[in-house]
């Protein structure tokens, strides 16, 4: 299943996150091993950056980076994807970018611990959690 993380589920990883870290480390193990088909939208990494680099500085910020771009896919924003967002009905401009990034890379789904702010989304929207189960509901 390919599935884009919202910034706020790889924070939660990487910031451990409490009580979010466990779900958040099990997704990611989950996209390690290939079980999940995992992506970020690329203004996820610039925002991993900036405001990991000022929770435990520029170098452990770009280390996590490296890993993290060394088992996501990077869904790609440009002028379509930014054009589509405007015209796609979400409150929040950033949460509409995350979703046409995700249909445009061809995501089967969204993981959010914000789901409200995805209300208008045409993927489904999981919450970590659920994301889980469904994710162990199916035969590996």
């Amino acid at each position: 299943m390919k599935v884009l993380f919202d910034t706020n589920v790889v924070l939660d990883h990487m910031l451990e996150r409490e009580p979010f870290v466990d779900a958040a480390e099990q997704l990611l193990s989950l996209v390690d091993s290939g079980r999940i088909d995992g992506a970020i939208c690329s203004t996820t990494a610039t925002t991993i950056h900036y405001l990991a680099s000022k929770a435990v500085g520029a170098p452990a910020a770009m280390e996590y980076l490296r890993k993290l771009l060394a088992i996501f896919d990077v869904a790609c924003v440009d002028r379509e994807v930014l054009l589509s967002a405007l015209d796609a009905g979400f409150s929040d401009f950033e949460d509409a970018v995350l979703h046409e990034a995700a249909s445009s890379f061809g995501a089967a789904a969204i993981v959010t611990r914000n789901g409200k702010d995805f209300a208008r989304s045409t993927l489904p929207v999981f919450d970590p959690v659920e994301l889980l189960a469904a994710v162990y509901a199916e035969p590996a």
